[in-house]
Parts: structure tokens; sequence; C-alpha cells
């Protein structure tokens, strides 16, 4: 269980503070039922009450400083999703935004930046679907790694390359 102050990583909501760990006072919900009030990162209004017990969504801790270094440490070796069929490939998509992990955001990213190169090679656009999936892994795997690491966001997918760059020639 979360206590009140740690940040979190919940669902495609990506990471939040939890506010509060409480019980809910309202009408058809047992008294008994704990849950946690957590406010998206970089929100000043929006709260998010869930139980602590909750299935349906991934929630987890964010990443420690040293995982998120361990992290790209290793992305040379994270395998691309390899499936020339598009809708294996979306479900390999999805499958990796829901599970809520880095080592997968990052598969999705490596894909899609292979998959990019290639049909930009061969005169061809970046499928909608590519594009979408690009946005939402780089998004969720950025804002993590921004807060663990003290980059700006914007400033995470030249920190990764230049990273990777430098581990691939040592």
């Amino acid at each position: 269980m979360f206590k009140k102050g740690d940040y979190i990583v919940y669902g495609h909501t990506g990471i939040c503070q939890v506010l509060d760990v409480t019980t809910m006072d309202m009408d058809g919900i047992s008294k008994d039922r704990l849950y946690y009030v957590l406010r998206p990162d970089g929100e000043t209004d929006g709260k998010i009450f869930t139980p602590v017990d909750n299935t349906r969504l991934v929630i987890r801790r964010i990443l420690s400083k040293q995982e998120a270094e361990d992290l790209l440490d290793i992305i040379p070796e994270i395998e691309a999703i390899d499936t020339p069929d598009d809708k294996l490939r979306e479900e390999k998509y999805k499958q990796c935004i829901k599970s809520c992990d880095c080592r997968d955001l990052v598969r999705i990213i490596k894909t899609i930046y292979q998959r990019k190169t290639t049909r930009v090679s061969n005169g061809k656009k970046v499928t909608a679907t590519d594009e979408r999936y690009l946005k939402l892994a780089e998004e969720n795997l950025y804002s993590e790694l921004s807060k663990l690491l003290g980059i700006p966001k914007n400033k995470m997918e030249s920190y990764i390359t230049a990273h990777v760059q430098k581990l691939q020639t040592a």
C-alpha cells in the first residue's frame, strides 16, 4: 500500500501523487473500503479517487533514480516489437501501454522509430496508429524519467539518444 506523499504510476494517467488514503463517505459505498486520493502530476485541481485494491488498472510505485539510470543503460538490449502484421502490432502496443512498464514503453518507441525510418526511406508516411502510440509511450516514459532525473520532459528524447550513443561508442 502506498502512503500519503508517495508518487505512483496510475494506469495511462501516468504519474500521480498520493494525497490521502481514506474511506469514502458516500451512499452505497462500503465505509471499510480504502481509497487513494491521487493528484495527476502537473495538475493543481484534479483529483482521482480509486480503491486501494483496484485490479483494473496498474498502480505501481515510480522507479527509483537508480532504476531509471539502469533502464537507460539497457535500452540498447531491449528488443523492438517484431511482428509484420499491423493488427498484431497494435495489439502489442496496447498491451505494452497497459502494462505501464518502462521497458515496454521503450519497446514501443524503438519499434516505431525503426518503422518510421524504414517507411520514410521508402517514401511512405508514418501511420496514424504508430503516431498515436509513440506519443503515448513517450509521454509516459519521459514524464517518469524527467521527474526522477531532473531533466525537463521536452529534453528527454535528446538526453536518451545521447546516452545510448555514448553507450554504443564505449
